[in-house]
Order: C-alpha cells, then structure tokens, then sequence
C-alpha cells in the first residue's frame, strides 16, 4: 500500500517512525530509502514492514504486512498482503502520530 504525507516536519523521519511504533532496520543511500518495521508478535512476525523515501516535502511510504519469515535464507521472498482493512488501518495510525509532529 503506497501513501504519501505532505508537509513541513519539524522532526526527522527516525523521530516520526520511533513514535509511531518502528524500528530502523537500514537505509539505502543509492535510492534514499529507509527501511522500517513494527512486530505484532513477540517472535518478529508478522510484522508491517515500511519502505519510506522524503521527496522535497513529502514523506512517501510503501507499507505491506510481512505475514511469515522468508523461508530459504538469503531469500527476500515472503507472505506478505499489500492491501486490506488491517493495512488501511496502520495507515490511518501512522498518519495520526506522523501529524502530531508538523509544524
């Protein structure tokens, strides 16, 4: 699920994301991207999962929820919905933390 934020923050992305619930797990220099997550469960999964970019003045995220651990390591592929009600509902979440930080 891809959605965008537009706005002056006052505080950095890392900030936003800690107070929402997430954790930094690394960032792509090459494309600007940092990548986040959020557990649901005390074994790491199913957790959201964020890509998020800082275009100018927008925080662009893309949000799925990892349902399962990749099954071969070195894999990146997973279980994973890209859409849906719990997802729309993180999304509303994270909108509403990420609003308390704008000017």
């Amino acid at each position: 699920m891809r959605f965008e934020i537009k706005d002056e923050f006052k505080e950095n992305t890392y900030n936003l994301m800690r107070r929402a619930g997430y954790v930094c797990l690394a960032e792509n220099r090459e494309t600007g991207e940092i990548n986040y997550i959020r557990s649901l469960a005390p074994n790491g999964y199913p957790r959201f999962h964020i890509y998020l970019k800082k275009e100018n003045k927008t925080l662009v995220f893309n949000l799925h929820l990892d349902q399962k651990r990749p099954i071969y390591k070195g894999t990146p592929a997973h279980s994973a919905d890209y859409d849906g009600e719990v997802l729309e509902k993180e999304k509303q979440r994270i909108k509403q933390f990420i609003m308390r930080g704008i000017v």
